[in-house]
Formats: structure tokens, sequence, C-alpha cells
């Protein structure tokens, strides 16, 4: 929730503002709180204010990722990690997987760095280039949700941005201030990030959300919902890919499962995935996707494991 102010006149009115998604659509609720009001006349009507909304809430009917989601609609989407065979990487295998990632996780975001190129840069002590600076800055990612033992929060986010583009981009590890859309090759908008007002709004629920719900459903489900909705909010001015990506693999390799590279030849499938999301809010297709991933990515890090 956040304090939106309106100039009338001379004055100023202030209002308590909750923004939602409902039906695939951002809707506000606003209450009024007064005019013209003192810091501490303002947060004292803040309180009881943020005390309506939340019971207006109870009442209406969100989408999927607040989730009115039926024990039927829950079991639907948990059937889906049933379609993943369970297999604990080698050293040598995940080091295989780290490379693949790097590659394809890069060069989906437009990096010219080639899949032969990245193991000769990441055995580099001193990288130049913007490309070759990401390329080390997302290897160290992908090490870092490998090892650490943190849950979720804005504070891991922050850091996973900043490690990938740490003096490739002057703004690593920052939200952005701007507003952001993203256009198709056509030069479309086929979906707008939400607003930077809103971004602290919005990260914070996702966190809560988390929480929330992290044992109701399978690792694969949670971690495809986690994705989507991070890609959602788009709460960076460039990077969300990258560390939506990582984030996905954060929740996988956090519950013990095997992680998942999203392959460069089926971006066009991926981002399809991204679009039914966000204007659906349907799980299913990205499901679908992730599980032919994940037999793809076995399959490019070991021959033993093809299936």
């Amino acid at each position: 929730m956040y304090i939106e102010r309106r100039k009338s006149k001379n004055s100023i009115k202030y209002y308590l503002v909750h923004s939602y998604r409902d039906n695939g659509k951002v809707q506000k609720i606003r209450k009024y709180l007064g005019l013209d009001l003192s810091k501490e006349e303002l947060k004292k009507k803040e309180k009881k204010a943020e005390k309506i909304i939340l019971e207006l809430l109870k009442d209406v009917n969100t989408d999927l990722f607040f989730f009115s989601l039926t024990k039927k609609q829950l079991d639907i989407l948990n059937k889906y990690d049933n379609k993943i065979k369970i297999e604990h990487l080698t050293k040598k295998e995940w080091n295989s997987f780290v490379e693949d990632f790097v590659y394809n996780t890069n060069a989906i975001e437009g990096s010219t760095v080639t899949e032969d190129e990245v193991h000769e840069i990441l055995e580099k002590k001193i990288v130049k280039t913007e490309d070759e600076i990401e390329t080390k800055g997302v290897a160290e990612a992908i090490e870092y949700i490998h090892n650490t033992k943190e849950e979720l929060s804005l504070k891991l986010i922050l850091k996973l941005h900043k490690l990938c583009f740490d003096g490739s981009k002057d703004f690593a590890g920052k939200l952005r201030n701007v507003n952001v859309v993203i256009r198709n090759s056509l030069g479309e908008v086929i979906h707008s990030g939400v607003k930077k007002e809103e971004l602290s709004e919005y990260l914070g629920d996702f966190i809560k959300w988390y929480e929330e719900n992290k044992n109701k459903f399978k690792p694969l489900v949670l971690a495809a919902i986690l994705h989507n909705q991070f890609e959602y909010i788009h709460p960076f001015q460039d990077g969300n890919g990258r560390v939506g990506r990582l984030l996905l693999n954060f929740i996988l390799l956090k519950n013990k499962y095997p992680p998942i590279n999203i392959m460069l030849e089926d971006r066009q499938e991926y981002y399809q995935t991204l679009q039914e999301y966000s204007k659906n809010d349907d799980m299913k297709s990205t499901l679908r996707f992730l599980v032919n991933q994940y037999k793809k990515t076995l399959k490019e890090v070991t021959t033993n494991k093809s299936k």
C-alpha cells in the first residue's frame, strides 16, 4: 500500500491506495484519508484505512498469484512435478550445467558471447567488455544460489542482480526508478512492468506470498509461479530475465531438485508462456515448457541421464 497525494486548488488530498490483480487486470482500492494532514494525522489515518482495505480484500476474487485456487486446481498444478525424475548432478555435471546456463541465459538477452567462448571467459581473472563481465557475473550468481542457505528475500533478489551486472550496469543491485514496457519484434507493447511507485508493495507481497505458500506447492510448481510473477513485476531497469531464471533455480536447488536451463533455441516458446501467464493467468503452459526444458538440460550435461 502507498500514499497518494492529489493537489486540489491550494490544498492536498491524501489517499491510501492498494493495487491488486483481478482476472488478469490491475485494480486499485483507494481510501480517502483527509485534506492537508500533518504527519501525525496522516500516520494515524493510514493505520485505520489499512485495516479497512484489508477487510475489503477478503471479499475480492483475486487471480492466480493471490491464489483463490480450489484443492482440485492445486492438485492439478502439483501433478506436473511428477513428470520429472529427480537426478542429482555430479560436480562435473554441475560445472557443465553452469557453463550451459551462463551461455543460454545471456544469449536469450542478446549477448554476443558464443557457447565455445564461455569456458575461456570464466577462466580469465580480468574481463573488460560488458558481455564478458556479465558472463562471469551470471556464473558467480548461479554458484551463489547453489551454495547459499538464505531464504527468498528482497536482499537476495538485489544481491543476484548486483552479482550479474556489477561493472556492466550502473544500476546493478538497484530497483528501477523508471517505468518499463516490453515490446515484441514488431515494436508492439506486450507487457508493462509494475509502476515504479508500486514496486516495493508488489515485491513485499511477492515475498510474503512465498512465506505463506511455500509448503503448499511442489518445488517445480513453486519455482514456476515465482519466476512468472517476478517477470510480471519486472523490478529492474534491465536484467529481469536473468534474475528471474536464477530465482527459478534458487527454488529448485533449495528443495534439492536439479536445476533447469532454458535454451536459447526455445526462446520464443518461453516468451509465449510468460505472455500466457500475464494475460490469462495460465501456469500450465509454463509447467509443460519447464518439464521439456528439464529433459533437455539433462541431455546437455550428461550422456547417462537422458530421460
